[in-house]
């Protein structure tokens, strides 16, 4: 009963603002245009349709404001109108009571708010879907006062973001039931994905854990600043942190004015995005224009300022070195190695026919090599290999949901920066990089001291364990499963000693390599 309740009020707010009639006109049959006129009798729509749709989405609570966020960021595939009205979603949406947000604040610390702090500003700086913002001033350990955010939990969230999610998993049900692609695109999965993380965003305790994990990541980059942390008043409802001081990245315009080299701000977008994915596993998913500030600070002129940390991505060491090889192939168009690549991980049949995956791939990739970003949209390319993989029988990896959703994000960002950025060019040698350490001596030797203290624990037990396994095995079994074990030993020997001459070879082909470029620029 509760879901179809709010089934009933989205379908109300829908009609309510004229949703039907953006959706039911721009069909060609004729009855389903009748429909749209007839739902539009009695009803105010002078209103533009762009902002028709944001009030509805607002209307409709927290998730749909999120799809309106992402949907905001591609202005190639929407029109100007409705972009404009979607973007301020990301940053405007209408806030709840100062005196809610001060009532959450006493209860979760006990204490009353002038006990807390020495100055706090009624009125919100930004207000979002899950969450609103106030500036404040407190004194800190040291009697030194600092300027802080306080970030404050929408009242009922949780209830309300509850009700969404059963609704969705109902028509994931009825997708997977009912649509020839519903197991393949695991919908039920991906839904279980996104419910995850939608309650992780309600716990701000574990948002400002995520904000300093990526502090700590990013400290020696040199291209983004993330706030720091005031543990003693960070409670699942509030958080407290350093207020950062910036131009919103989406006002180009006073970025240009201020001096920020605006091509090169798009450049290093791209690389905090890679580096987060390949580098550390651990990525900012939520890098729409309102969660992002570029400092103009002499001291840090020009970095990146990332806010809102409730909505992060992890990947495992095998998807990081899966992604990396597919990404190097497609950049180097190397077709085969990418079909090769979605066999070997189980993403399609293991009786797929290599060549013709390789075909169906370079001729979606293909037309948008050597093209800068103002010609690409990406939606057009995921689109399309949607298509192929339908054909192929792709199964959809719903652990990969948050990054293609964020690499949506870097595109909408990037476009709206610099239309000429070559997102392949600007990515290429950092993953090119990125898999040499990988995979080349770097990896070895890190390895190598990772597992030493392992092996020097494990080498004087080794005489002890095989006596005493020897001395419980018959005298003539004991001595087959020695001369197994000496020729092992033997095999390993060998493979041990190529190994080491092989390495010692290519280090040393490194060194004349090095020597014959130097001796090159010499001359």
């Amino acid at each position: 009963m509760t879901r179809l309740l709010r089934a009933a009020t989205i379908v109300w707010v829908a009609l309510r603002y004229g949703l039907d009639e953006l959706v039911l006109t721009s069909f060609q049959k004729p009855w389903l245009r009748a429909i749209a006129r007839v739902a539009s009798i009695g009803r105010d729509l002078s209103a533009p349709r762009g902002q028709r749709l944001r009030m509805a989405l607002e209307r409709l609570g927290p998730i749909f404001v999120k799809f309106g966020q992402v949907l905001s960021t591609r202005r190639d595939l929407l029109p100007p109108d409705i972009a404009d009205e979607l973007a301020l979603l990301q940053d405007r949406v209408p806030p709840f009571p100062a005196d809610e947000a001060i009532a959450i604040i006493e209860r979760s610390f006990k204490k009353p708010l002038n006990q807390l702090f020495t100055h706090f500003e009624r009125e919100p700086v930004a207000s979002a879907s899950i969450a609103q913002v106030h500036f404040a001033t407190l004194t800190d350990k040291n009697g030194q006062p600092r300027e802080v955010a306080v970030k404050v939990l929408r009242p009922g969230m949780l209830t309300v973001i509850d009700q969404d999610l059963d609704l969705i998993r109902m028509m994931a049900r009825w997708v997977e039931r009912l649509s020839a692609d519903g197991k393949r695109l695991k919908p039920r999965e991906v839904v279980a994905e996104f419910d995850k993380y939608l309650h992780d965003e309600l716990d701000l305790v574990r948002e400002a854990a995520s904000a300093a994990q990526l502090r700590r990541n990013m400290a020696g980059l040199d291209l983004v600043l993330i706030p720091e942390m005031f543990w003693d008043l960070i409670r699942p409802e509030v958080l407290v942190m350093e207020r950062m001081q910036g131009i919103p990245i989406s006002q180009v315009e006073r970025l240009r004015e201020a001096g920020v080299n605006i091509p090169k701000l798009a450049r290093d977008g791209v690389t905090i995005f890679f580096t987060q994915v390949f580098r550390d596993g651990f990525f900012h998913a939520d890098m729409h224009p309102g969660n992002i500030m570029v400092s103009v600070a002499p001291e840090t002129f020009g970095r990146y300022i990332s806010l809102d940390f409730g909505i992060v991505g992890t990947l495992t060491e095998y998807d990081k070195e899966y992604l990396a090889q597919n990404f190097t192939a497609f950049f180097r168009r190397d077709y085969k190695r990418v079909a090769e690549l979605h066999v070997e991980s189980g993403w399609v049949p293991a009786d797929t026919r290599i060549d013709e995956l390789e075909a169906a791939i370079r001729s979606v990739c293909e037309p948008y090599f050597d093209r800068p970003l103002k010609e690409i949209s990406l939606g057009m390319v995921l689109m399309r290999l949607f298509q192929t993989s339908r054909r192929f029988n792709v199964v959809i990896q719903p652990q990969l949901v948050l990054l293609q959703k964020t690499l949506l994000n870097v595109e909408g960002l990037g476009r709206q920066l610099d239309p000429d950025l070559d997102l392949w060019h600007t990515a290429k040698p950092f993953l090119e990089k990125w898999m040499l350490e990988q995979v080349g001596p770097k990896r070895l030797w890190r390895e190598l001291k990772e597992q030493a203290p392992y092996y020097a624990r494990m080498l004087p037990d080794l005489p002890r364990l095989l006596h005493g396994y020897l001395q419980q095995r018959p005298g003539d079994e004991w001595q087959r499963e020695l001369r197994q074990l000496l020729h092992e030993q033997r095999q390993t020997n060998r493979l041990l000693h190529a190994i080491l001459y092989g390495g010692a070879g290519f280090l040393l082909g490194l060194l004349v390599m090095q020597i014959i470029v130097r001796v090159r620029l010499w001359w």
